[in-house]
């Protein structure tokens, strides 16, 4: 019994302390979602009007742009895939990966191409462990992305859209281009989410302007094809970063929730262990005590004997 008791002590101790970095992990991600979403709220009003902007720009002119033309036969599909960097977030980033593998099933029905950019090392770790070919992956800023992050992955994805799409291997072009990533609803609620980016929609989610909303009259300096050349990577690289944002919330958020449901199984498990440790070590007290009077029984009855 002795043995079987330090076992047990020794389980409680590994799981105290446990229960100690869960518990540090959940106030680090309690913190850091605060900022993740004040982040969120102040990118939204740059997102709204330059949303507003490149409406009143495509409605009030009749520029075509590579980013807004639509391809006659298109073939090949580039698909952004936003996961985090690290784990202990329950299924935060494998709820992105099968919400990614929906949409490559339903592009590649359609008879198009998939060529895959990643943004975070689970999302890279999971396609490289299949052996799956992916063009481009940028890592080591999912919890704190800033916008030189968004813009350098903008350029990537414009290049590639602009490329010529008849050209084969690693600088192929493509005809579309897709974002899958977490929307942050609330604490308890991030859903999956893909949104078609290019060629361009100007509507999405939060950023789409009210219905009845009068667009304003702008004059367009030099030229409205001078303005789109700007505005247009602009507008792309502001979805990138505000998906991004909303990617960062919801990531801390599936942290705080998971490390809580570790904490709370640690302290079960602590309680389950100590309630089994101390039956064990009543169960030696009682052997103890029935040896002693097994022992001074046998002692009487010599004792009665020799007399």
């Amino acid at each position: 019994m002795a043995v079987s008791l330090r076992e047990y002590r020794a389980r409680i101790k590994s799981v105290e302390s446990t229960k100690k970095i869960t518990r540090a992990m959940e106030l680090i991600a309690a913190s850091r979602i605060i900022k993740a979403q004040q982040r969120a709220q102040q990118a939204a009003p740059y997102a709204r009007e330059l949303t507003r902007a490149v409406s009143a720009l495509v409605t009030y002119s009749n520029v075509k742009h590579p980013l807004t033309t639509e391809p006659e036969n298109p073939r090949r599909a580039a698909v952004l895939i936003v996961t985090s960097d690290r784990g202990l977030a329950g299924a935060y980033s494998s709820s992105v990966l099968k919400e990614a593998e929906r949409l490559a099933e339903r592009l590649r029905s359609e008879g198009k191409e998939v060529v895959t950019f990643i943004s975070g090392r689970k999302g890279e770790a999971y396609y490289r462990f299949r052996n799956r070919p992916v063009r481009e992956t940028w890592t080591g800023f999912s919890d704190q992305p800033r916008y030189e992050n968004a813009r350098a992955i903008g350029e990537a994805l414009i290049g590639a859209f602009i490329a010529d799409s008849d050209d084969t291997g690693d600088a192929a072009g493509v005809d579309e281009v897709h974002l899958v990533y977490t929307q942050f609803r609330s604490m308890l609620v991030q859903e999956p989410r893909s949104v078609r980016m290019l060629p361009l929609e100007v509507v999405e989610g939060e950023e789409k302007p009210d219905a009845d909303e009068v667009l304003p009259l702008y004059e367009f300096e030099p030229s409205p094809q001078s303005v789109l050349d700007e505005l247009l990577p602009k507008y792309v690289q502001s979805r990138i970063f505000f998906a991004l944002l909303q990617a960062s919330a919801s990531e801390l958020a599936a942290r705080q929730k998971a490390m809580k449901s570790a904490t709370d199984n640690a302290e079960e498990l602590i309680k389950k262990y100590t309630q089994i440790a101390n039956q064990a070590r009543q169960a030696g007290i009682t052997q103890e005590i029935s040896e002693i009077v097994g022992g001074v029984n046998a002692l009487a009855d010599a004792n009665a004997a020799a007399e």
